[in-house]
């Protein structure tokens, strides 16, 4: 049979091969959420309460899918990032503090993305912390100077795969109880002092700053703005990149639940930081998973720690109501307000773990303000026109928006002694 005659009989559908061309926006928000920071509050969620916490994984899952969506529904109608959008239909006494906070959400999760890489640097090369930041920082920072987008997107697509495979290898090295992983990912539960966990893994998975950035990066795809039926047709697709991407996220993340639940909850281990999981992993799984759980550190570091300064770009060219261009004197100072305030606050952390796990719990405390600027901006018919949310749309997301709010007044009376939960 002739070669090329076979290929064309046998060739994608042209909506197939139109969605192939849409991958990718997705999947650098799905780095966002398999960032060092996660590792630390899946890790912890794992090790000290089994597979009780998984619920969370799917429920914070759940309403990422939706508000990602949404924050790219609000590119693809309007051309516009969700800070360009902010700073353009808010007044400036509430978008500049929201923006400013959301700035210091992307300094508080490169902090976690930078941290964790140059802590698998540690494992595996020795190098001290503060000299593993400043090198995955400049590293970082001449990934975006010196990439296009479209270039920058592949290498971070090329590490997803990489760490989806290495935690697929682990969880093939440990025995798994998967009738209580199957009750955990559907049955809420709220053990006595888990709620700073549970804040971590909320915080870790529904990311302020990528809703910013999927605003932004979602206009790669050069919109058609004057016709509805292609803005329709490309809602479509990108909900799928969407629903696709973030699946992949809570697959990784789950597996990051499940391989410290059989490893160390059941083997009644504590761990305290990621160095500590690294050599524990070794007598009970030898050395290849040791190795294998490094190497994806790192890569989760750089790929993550190059969205999160991409984000914080973003949301401070913004502000000045311009869209994301490393090129840009605001971009790129963005750039590096991001990394280098974390490098700054990384040489003054004591304790690395847990440095990753208050970083995704201020995550979750800045939340609702941008979920709130989200709802409000893409429920205008003045931003949105006739693409502003539904009726059905808006319940879900204040909904979304009042369980975040919930779980963080939870967490302040937690703190204050108020309420033990």
């Amino acid at each position: 049979m002739d070669f090329k005659k076979y290929c064309k009989q046998h060739r994608p559908s042209s909506k197939a091969e139109e969605f192939l061309r849409y991958i990718g926006p997705g999947l650098l928000i799905t780095v966002g959420f398999i960032d060092p920071g996660n590792w630390a509050s899946n890790l912890a969620a794992g090790a000290d309460y089994g597979y009780l916490l998984l619920w969370m994984v799917t429920l914070s899952t759940i309403m990422l899918i939706i508000l990602q969506h949404n924050a790219a529904h609000l590119g693809i109608a309007t051309g516009l990032c969700l800070s360009e959008a902010a700073t353009a239909y808010l007044p400036k006494w509430l978008s500049r503090p929201i923006l400013l906070s959301a700035v210091l959400a992307s300094v508080a999760t490169a902090l976690a993305e930078i941290l964790g890489g140059a802590i698998a640097l540690q494992l595996l090369f020795g190098l001290p912390l503060w000299l593993g930041s400043i090198l995955m920082a400049a590293l970082c920072s001449w990934l975006l100077r010196s990439n296009s987008y479209s270039k920058l997107e592949k290498i971070i697509i090329g590490f997803v795969s990489l760490i989806g495979l290495s935690f697929l290898a682990e969880i093939v090295m440990v025995p798994l109880d998967w009738s209580a992983a199957a009750r955990g990912w559907v049955t809420p539960s709220i053990p006595q002092g888990s709620l700073l966990v549970i804040m971590s893994v909320l915080g870790a998975v529904v990311m302020p700053h990528n809703l910013y950035l999927h605003s932004e990066v979602i206009q790669s795809r050069h919109w058609n703005l004057e016709d509805e039926a292609i803005i329709k047709r490309q809602l479509d697709f990108e909900f799928l990149d969407t629903l696709l991407s973030m699946s992949i996220g809570w697959a990784i993340n789950s597996a990051m639940i499940l391989v410290a639940a059989a490893v160390f909850f059941a083997n009644k281990v504590q761990v305290s930081d990621l160095a500590q999981a690294v050599d524990m992993l070794r007598p009970l799984l030898g050395n290849n998973a040791a190795v294998l759980f490094a190497v994806a550190l790192l890569f989760a570091g750089i790929s993550s720690t190059a969205t999160a300064g991409m984000a914080g770009a973003s949301v401070y060219a913004g502000i000045f109501g311009e869209g994301y261009d490393v090129q840009d004197p605001h971009s790129w100072h963005g750039v590096l307000l991001t990394y280098w305030l974390a490098v700054l606050v990384i040489l003054f952390i004591d304790d690395p773990f847990q440095g990753l796990i208050y970083s995704q719990m201020a995550l979750s405390v800045q939340l609702p303000w941008t979920i709130g600027i989200l709802i409000y901006l893409t429920s205008s018919k003045k931003v949105m026109g006739k693409f502003a949310n539904s009726l059905r749309l808006k319940i879900t997301l204040c909904v979304i928006g009042a369980i975040v709010i919930a779980l963080n007044i939870m967490l302040l009376l937690e703190a204050v002694g108020a309420v033990s939960f």
